[in-house]
Formats: structure tokens, C-alpha cells, sequence
């Protein structure tokens, strides 16, 4: 069924579920008292990948401790890289007789 224009894709929003899993993930790596042990392990883990070559290891790696590259967005055109403003550019230089048709 297609999504209605002006119709949320999801009008419940997210399942109430997600957050009990992740509450409940928190809980199993913070451990009862808080101690991160589990976490550790976790961490201790990724590194041990990342040694060993795994290329996502390394990249998570990477990602956490210098963050992720930004992505360049570089939204400026020139005439001269876009025909259509080339266009506007003379109809705007030549006025009302650039649409006259005598």
C-alpha cells in the first residue's frame, strides 16, 4: 500500500518494545552493581578484531575515537557548470526580446 500524501508512514510511532530492549541491553552491560565489566569485554573485544585485521572492527574503531568523516557538500554552481543558469543568465541580459518571436 503506498504512503498518503500528508500521512505519516508510522502514525504509532516506534514500538514501545525498541526501548524495553534497550533499557534491558543497558542493564546486561552495566551489570547489577554498575561495574561496566561487560562493557569492557565488549570494548576489549572490538580491539582485539581491529588487531587482527577485521576491516568494520577497524572502522568502528576509528569511528568512535576520532569520530566519523564529514562528507563534503558543496552545493555552488557556476555558469559555466550548469547550462539551465546559462540560460537564465541571457534571458535575464536580454530582456523582453529575448522572447519576442519577430
Amino acid at each position: 500500500m503506498p504512503f498518503q500524501k500528508g500521512q505519516s508512514g508510522n502514525p504509532n510511532g516506534r514500538p514501545k518494545s525498541s526501548k524495553l530492549f534497550n533499557d534491558m541491553l543497558r542493564l546486561a552491560i552495566n551489570g547489577a552493581d554498575g561495574d561496566m565489566a561487560e562493557l569492557r569485554k565488549i570494548a576489549d573485544k572490538l580491539v582485539e578484531k581491529a588487531v587482527a585485521g577485521d576491516i568494520q572492527a577497524i572502522k568502528e574503531v576509528a569511528d568512535r575515537l576520532d569520530g566519523k568523516p564529514h562528507q563534503s557538500t558543496d552545493t555552488k554552481v557556476s555558469v559555466d557548470d550548469d547550462p539551465l543558469m546559462a540560460v537564465i543568465d541571457w534571458v535575464a541580459a536580454n530582456g523582453k526580446r529575448a522572447f519576442n518571436r519577430e
